[in-house]
């Protein structure tokens, strides 16, 4: 039975890949204003799980609900229009295309205009045109990256390429957002700054965070909660003191 504050609602997820299963029976919820991490050993199922919530992937058996609402069976572009938007591990920015650029393809999912407006000029196409060039600033300027808004995405640094990403994620107004690994691939320093940035979109967006990550120190800082998947099976959940001294989960994680 789902929470009364809980936005995100996962039940009894299973996914197979030609016989093999991915997710067997994973079940946890997200409540509202909170970030959960999600970790696990290589393997365990983490991303099959993000792109099980964004209709990426159909699991065979479960069910899935966000705000109330069953995400089984949308088509993937609404997504994003539920008010569900994430970052990949592998960064997919459009190199050639500045910062602005990129971060205002994150709000076209709350455009309303079509191609034939947007031909014409018509004052609808123009007044969207502009709704979509703030949304964007103020996103790039949440992540203090105005500076670099008319730079290429080609050249700059990994860390700042990462910040971009979150960016254009911020600027489709998620109510949650999934983030695959933001720490991977960061410094120290840059680690310790993501830190910061998760708690300021949690508490001044008042976003709902889960993110999968790998970076043990990241997650157990940040987090409210912890689920723990390992061959596809939750082994664990809990605050982050609960689940670090989990006899379970300190197996799948050093083996013994």
């Amino acid at each position: 039975m789902a929470g009364n504050d809980a936005l995100l609602v996962v039940q009894d997820i299973v996914v197979r890949f030609s016989g093999i299963v991915a997710l067997d029976g994973v079940t946890f919820e997200v409540e509202a204003g909170k970030i959960v991490g999600l970790i696990g050993p290589n393997g365990a199922g983490k991303t099959t799980l993000f792109n099980c919530l964004s209709c990426l992937y159909r699991p065979v058996n479960g069910a899935i609900t966000f705000a109330g609402r069953s995400l089984l069976g949308l088509p993937r572009y609404r997504i994003a229009e539920m008010g569900i938007c994430r970052t990949f591990q592998n960064l997919a920015l459009f190199s050639t295309m500045s910062v602005l650029e990129n971060v205002m393809l994150g709000v076209h999912s709350r455009t309303r205009t079509g191609f034939l407006s947007q031909a014409l000029r018509l004052p609808q196409a123009r007044r969207e045109e502009s709704f979509i060039h703030d949304q964007a600033m103020q996103a790039i300027s949440f992540l203090s990256l105005e500076h670099l808004a008319g730079h290429p995405a080609a050249g700059l640094p990994y860390g700042t390429l990462k910040r971009i990403e979150i960016a254009r994620a911020l600027a489709g107004a998620p109510k949650l957002l999934l983030l695959d690994e933001p720490a991977g691939g960061l410094n120290h320093e840059e680690v310790t700054e993501l830190v910061g940035l998760l708690r300021e979109i949690r508490d001044r967006l008042k976003v709902t965070v889960l993110l999968v990550e790998h970076h043990m120190n990241l997650v157990m800082q940040v987090s409210d909660r912890v689920v723990v998947l390992d061959f596809g099976r939750k082994i664990a959940e809990g605050p982050p003191a609960q689940v670090q001294r989990n006899a379970e989960v300190i197996r799948a994680y050093l083996g013994r």
